[in-house]
């Protein structure tokens, strides 16, 4: 065992108070210490304080993560930390600046002030598997098609794929150019025929502002990809496009063009994904639908109304965290604007996707009907979100139909019906195209859209938001953002291209903190199904919460035992990963 001692500087601004708990976490390369109290309870944070831990060696120091915990029901203190020094074995002292507020909850990672040199690329990723096994089977199978096209599926964002019954006719992909990658004996338009067709289209990002770094715009494709599944059911991409408009400046790519080219082309077409990722499916579509319906329901129902009592679970953390996840998801994707303009091209993005959302494509199993996905095989975001799907389904029936037993009582909640009436118009601004519903006269439009809302603020952020550590902490298989423009010509692409293309260093190791940020949970989470609060204290209410937690259990059951069975298992669904509302 090897002593270090943790040096920690509050300054003479507020400091922990006795009724908090700060914890200390080091993380080198040859591991990571024990989660560490740093402060003794009763007894307040001084200035300067000292805090020696034992552990074993730990190599390179490369982070330590602070975080604070409330003692009971106390009241809770921010704690504003200035900097902590640790003294290593070895005779170093490191630096860990901070400079701002630590509040309860909150997991704060701090990296040491020396900056790293190019040499310690393989030691941020070699480090990196203490944390995740599974980031280095990423690293490890990337670039292989094979993973490249199960992500669409059963990745972070399995949101973007649909299959494909007819070309684009501004992707004139031939038969000429793809056959050598579909089965033998077979063509294009047989395949297309069969349903074994499936397109990625980023339309949507076409002619946005960007980020200005050092006097040049982040480059950002509308990218057109088109993936093959065959017999033995393994999807693949055959064909990309980097733009909408196909010509000598903007070809299509295959797989058997140089192997560079085909890699960097690939990346391009996964930051256009993670664009829409962390813009439209992750933060509108979860976050901000989440807050839609919290301050609808706060501002129509009186708290004895059996949708507050039912709802509400799960707007735990909306209101507290959506300004935080603005800032957290938004920064990285290059789409912020610095400048007076303001964030010009998020805004445009989200105007965009609003105006096409419809109802329908909130409803998973809508949803996958109308991407053409019911039969695609190994699709376990599909499989899974659609037994969850019919579980929050039959819980709403039976838990609704305790209070709404024929439609007269739906049609008469004049609440109800100012509720319904909100969403569809400030949150969806009256827009008829979408589907969305301005009223409610049957219990069955009732229970299907507070299935919706559930859905979205539990298992639809599940998954959309924790694998973002499996899967984006290697940058390259899910670039944020890239530097240099897409490639134009075939043949030129070197590894010095792909390197200059990638994110630096330094917003390489700040990618990879956010995914680790994005992937925790809160310590106080209540799963899916969980009602600690009681809110409901009628006997046949409190029976039919139950039946719905067996159920849950049910499906974690068959969840375990696919996935014993899988090489790569799809865990992001299971009933107790599922937190009840949307966090961070």
């Amino acid at each position: 065992m090897c002593m270090y001692q943790v040096h920690v500087t509050t300054g003479d601004r507020l400091r922990a108070g006795t009724n908090d708990h700060v914890f200390v976490t080091l993380v080198g390369t040859n591991g990571e210490s024990e989660r560490t109290e740093l402060n003794n309870y009763g007894i307040d944070f001084r200035p300067d304080q000292v805090r020696n831990l034992n552990t074993q060696p730990l190599g390179h120091l490369l982070l330590i993560k602070l975080e604070i915990s409330q003692y009971f029901y106390l009241p809770e203190n921010q704690w504003f930390c200035s900097k902590i020094v640790v003294d290593t074995p070895e005779g170093e002292a490191v630096l860990f600046p901070c400079h701002r507020w630590l509040t309860w909850g909150e997991v704060l990672e701090l990296r040491g002030a020396k900056g790293l040199s190019p040499s310690y690329t393989s030691v941020l990723h070699s480090s990196l598997g203490i944390f995740m096994q599974w980031a280095e089977y990423v690293a490890e199978h990337w670039k292989d098609d094979a993973f490249y096209g199960y992500q669409f599926l059963n990745g972070v964002h399995p949101s973007i794929i649909r299959n494909c019954p007819l070309m684009p006719s501004n992707f004139p992909v031939t038969e000429e150019m793809v056959q050598p990658f579909l089965e033998p004996g077979t063509s294009l338009q047989q395949e297309i025929q069969k349903g074994n067709l499936f397109l990625c289209d980023y339309k949507s990002l076409e002619g946005l502002q960007t980020l200005v770094v050092e006097g040049n715009s982040m480059p950002l494709t509308a990218a057109l990809c088109l993936l093959y599944l065959d017999t033995t059911g393994t999807l693949k991409p055959i064909a990309i496009q980097l733009g909408q408009e196909p010509s000598e400046k903007c070809p299509i790519f295959v797989p058997s063009d140089p192997e560079l080219d085909w890699l960097l082309v690939k990346m391009f077409v996964k930051n256009a994904d993670s664009v829409i990722h962390q813009i439209i499916s992750h933060l509108m579509n979860t976050h901000l639908l989440a807050e839609v319906f919290a301050v609808a329901t706060m501002r129509h129902f009186p708290d004895v109304h059996p949708l507050y009592k039912l709802l509400t679970p799960h707007f735990r953390y909306t209101l507290q965290i959506n300004t935080a996840a603005r800032v957290v998801l938004l920064g990285p994707t290059g789409l912020v604007s610095k400048s007076s303009a303001g964030n010009e091209g998020t805004n445009e993005l989200m105007r965009r996707h609003l105006a096409e959302t419809t109802y329908s494509s909130l409803c998973l199993p809508d949803n996958i009907a109308d991407r053409g996905l019911q039969n695609i095989p190994n699709f376990y975001y599909r499989d899974d979100g659609l037994k969850l799907w019919t579980a929050i389904n039959r819980f709403v029936w039976a838990m609704l139909g305790l209070y709404y037993p024929t439609d007269d009582e739906v049609s008469g909640d004049a609440e109800l019906q100012r509720w319904i009436q909100d969403i569809s118009t400030r949150g969806f601004l009256g827009n008829r195209r979408s589907g969305m519903p301005e009223s409610f006269i049957t219990v069955e439009e009732v229970v299907k859209f507070v299935t919706m809302v559930i859905f979205t603020t539990s298992a639809q952020h599940a998954a959309v938001n924790s694998g973002q550590f499996d899967y984006n902490s290697w940058v390259p298989n899910n670039p944020l953002q890239l530097r240099r423009a897409p490639p134009t010509t075939k043949g030129q692409v070197t590894m010095e291209t792909i390197l200059e293309t990638l994110p630096n260093i330094g917003h390489s190791v700040d990618f990879i903190a956010l995914s680790s940020v994005l992937h925790k949970k809160y310590t106080d989470s209540v799963v899916l199904g969980s009602y600690p609060e009681e809110r409901f204290g009628e006997p046949a209410a409190k029976q039919i919460i139950e039946n719905f937690q067996k159920e849950l259990s049910s499906i974690e059951e068959r969840i375990i035992e696919r996935n014993a069975t899988l090489h790569v298992p799809y865990c992001y669904l299971k009933p107790s990963e599922i937190e009840n509302s949307v966090s961070i």
